[in-house]
């Protein structure tokens, strides 16, 4: 394929949908190719463009939302270019540019933890070609030996002579240069850039306002929609009456979207959301008008003793362990519906003619946001792009699902010519996110005599994302996504405990709530349950949680290292503060190996207060100390907040949550101290955004659990159920 052929409409959907469930697809780098859109700074390859004025340009195929994804990639390709940092910025380049040169920039999704740990090999391979042809450009005008010239701090010197040329003046001969072909990287002992607590490049734009997100764009002659869909899930659009509004000031028009939504345009978004909430709709519920959480819970209940099952990890003979037990323990846990509550809500905007359709949104996947705007547009994809800008919180949300690309470009098509920004109200939001799976989870442990683990049974009933996502990436109707965390083996989830008869099987019950990839997805629920079972089987042996874990942990040393850095830093085994109990669990996900040790305290009417959580982290390499200090205390800030307060309920099939009243997230006095320990033993990369989400809500339960004697396995944390008379 050259580098300007384009695949098949079919071949380009069928790949982004791939890539939209969080899989990665296989691709080549290559180091050089066309300009991009012709600009008029030669770029010396796909990653790094360089200005007259030695300004360094990197370039992000990933995508910023908080995470600091964006400063971290930059710092792998100026470490390897040996670039003066306070001269890097950073630009994206669009699917539709990707797309058009082969994908030189290769996966465009920003998800499961991926920004830095899937594509640090050949981002950082991108800053060394463009060192070497930089170094190579230098020698060549010396006409010195390139053994003779060293690149640092953005300038190239010629050691014997004491030369020295910038990088801006040599990037023009540079880009000329044949690229190298396979260009060592640095040990990464040696990184001076990377691996440093750097500043942040999007910090300065945030606080001073320059910072544009999706929701902030404007063009001019610019229109503005609101959309509302029907309320019930699997319901559809029956009529509307556009005449009661359309003599309303500004409204242009009002336009049905697909066969479930109706829209308003208006000259700004107040009005056409004053409008719309003035139209009236009816709706055709469908079959799922009355369903509701206790019916989506009998379901999963029913799965809990059902015969058939999906296995997902396995060992020895669990059935004989359990009936030759010393001791049996028995408990069923459960998990909600949960919403992404991402600040900025979903929104787009589109501009379509006949010859060109153009989309500027927050994604975390630009390539499936391309091929969903290029479907609704009914224009070739070489016709239609996607202009990312960074995420007022993405979550999963913006990943797993472009419904909202979709319905701007749907609403654009009305309008020709004219730019529609369209933007969902805080209620339509709630109402049609891709919420978090619900699952329930019946925990059957065998004890011997000695209060050994012999024998577990771990059975999850509930909903599968890929049955909902894409159900072609089903394995003979198994998701294997489901067991995250549970695996025998792989970088997304090793279940560490040496347990000699083990079954973990999945029941799949998939009630009509459209469920989606959810920050920390199936690991955060396996977490949880498996995790506070330890505490009580541990409970149940006679013996102390942490010594029950480090049993079985024993052939498990990364597990069990981030274990016992919580542990001794938390004080484990020491006296706490009068009232204070702790709390430990571990897990291992996204590549990563996580562990926290919580502190709590709860009253007698129940209120639980998070006073203090340690936690460790072993990504493999860090990129960026500081970026992951962070990362960890947001994560525990998104953590507890679903522990203390998410819960997503169904009633008449529909949402019963509608803004932050009802779906309330942490208060800043309720955030713990956060205390973290980044420990990365080398080796291999992990994923940091997500894995510490994993290790919050155990910890606590297990606390709260020392504290009050009353284990809870229904989340959200319930006050009442604590209460002390």
């Amino acid at each position: 394929m050259t580098a300007h052929a384009r695949p098949s409409r079919r071949t380009f959907l069928a790949g982004s949908a791939v890539a939209a469930t969080g899989l990665t697809l296989g691709f080549h780098i290559p180091f050089s190719g066309d300009a991009l859109a012709q600009a008029q700074t030669p770029e010396i390859n796909a990653w790094v463009v360089v200005k007259p004025d030695d300004t360094v340009v990197v370039r992000i195929a990933r995508v910023e939302m908080g995470q600091g994804t964006l400063t971290g990639l930059a710092q792998l390709v100026a470490e390897e270019l040996e670039a003066d940092w306070s001269k890097v910025t950073t630009e994206y380049p669009t699917p539709g540019q990707n797309l058009a040169r082969n994908r030189v920039w290769g996966n465009f999704q920003t998800a499961g933890s991926r920004g830095i740990r899937d594509s640090q090999d050949y981002v950082r391979k991108g800053g060394a070609a463009a060192r070497m042809m930089l170094v190579q450009a230098a020698a060549n005008a010396w006409n010195a030996p390139v053994s003779e010239c060293v690149a640092q701090k953005g300038v190239v010197l010629h050691k014997a002579s004491g030369r020295s040329l910038s990088y801006g003046k040599l990037a023009e001969a540079a880009a000329k240069l044949e690229p190298p072909k396979d260009p060592p990287l640095k040990d990464p002992k040696d990184w001076t850039i990377a691996g440093k607590p750097l500043k942040r490049l999007d910090t300065a734009d945030k606080l001073n306002g320059k910072q544009v997100y999706s929701i902030d764009m404007n063009r001019p002659g610019m229109l503005n929609a609101a959309i509302r869909d029907c309320p019930v899930f699997g319901g559809k659009l029956k009529s509307f009456d556009a005449a009661k509004v359309m003599g309303m000031k500004g409204v242009r028009k009002v336009v049905p979207v697909g066969d479930t939504g109706v829209a308003v345009v208006a000259d700004t978004w107040w009005r056409a959301k004053s409008a719309l909430e003035a139209l009236p709709i009816v709706w055709d519920e469908g079959p799922n008008a009355r369903l509701s959480t206790a019916d989506i819970k009998a379901m999963l209940k029913e799965g809990l003793t059902a015969e058939q099952a999906f296995v997902g990890n396995e060992a020895g003979d669990v059935k004989a362990a359990i009936a030759g037990a010393a001791k049996v323990v028995e408990a069923t846990y459960s998990f909600p519906h949960q919403h992404h509550a991402t600040m900025e809500p979903m929104n787009a905007m589109a501009l379509w003619t006949p010859e060109r359709c153009e989309v500027w949104t927050a994604t975390q996947n630009a390539e499936a946001a391309l091929a969903t705007a290029a479907t609704a547009s009914g224009l070739p994809i070489g016709q239609c792009d996607v202009h990312r800008l960074n995420l007022g919180g993405g979550f999963g949300r913006r990943s797993s699902s472009h419904d909202f690309v979709r319905q701007a470009v749907l609403i654009a098509k009305e309008l020709p010519g004219s730019p529609v920004k369209l933007i969902w109200s805080r209620e339509e939001d709630m109402l049609h996110g891709r919420y978090h799976p619900t699952t329930m989870c019946k925990m059957t442990g065998a004890l011997d005599a000695s209060g050994a683990l012999v024998g577990l049974h771990m059975r999850i009933s509930g909903q599968s994302i890929l049955a909902g996502l894409n159900p072609q990436g089903l394995q003979n109707g198994k998701d294997p996504a489901t067991f995250q965390g549970l695996n025998a083996s792989g970088t997304e989830g090793v279940f560490g405990y040496a347990i000699p008869n083990l079954l973990i099987d999945h029941a799949m019950r998939n009630p009509p709530v459209p469920p989606g990839f959810w920050r920390g997805v199936n690991n955060n629920q396996n977490a949880l349950y498996l995790e506070c079972f330890m505490d009580e089987l541990a409970l149940a042996a006679g013996k102390d949680p942490l010594e029950f874990r480090r049993a079985l942990l024993a052939k498990s040393p990364k597990h069990l290292a981030v274990l016992n850095a919580v542990a001794e830093k938390g004080g484990w085994g020491k006296p706490a503060p009068e009232g204070v109990h702790r709390g430990l669990s571990q897990h291992m996900g996204y590549g990563s190996y996580v562990a926290a040790c919580a502190e709590v305290k709860v009253d007698k009417d129940g209120t639980v207060k998070v006073l203090r959580i340690v936690a460790a982290t072993d990504c493999g390499h860090a990129v960026n100390p500081q970026q992951i200090a962070a990362q960890i205390e947001g994560s525990f800030a998104f953590g507890l907040s679903a522990a203390l307060h998410g819960e997503i309920t169904i009633k008449d099939g529909r949402v019963e949550q509608e803004n932050f009243d009802t779906y309330p997230v942490i208060r800043m006095d309720e955030m713990p101290k956060v205390e973290s320990i980044i420990a990365p033993s080398g080796g291999f990369w992990g994923g940091v955004g997500e894995p510490t989400i994993f290790v919050a809500a155990p910890a606590v339960l297990n606390a709260i659990a020392a504290a009050t004697g009353k284990r809870l396995r229904d989340m959200p944390i319930k006050p009442e159920e604590l209460r002390r008379v």
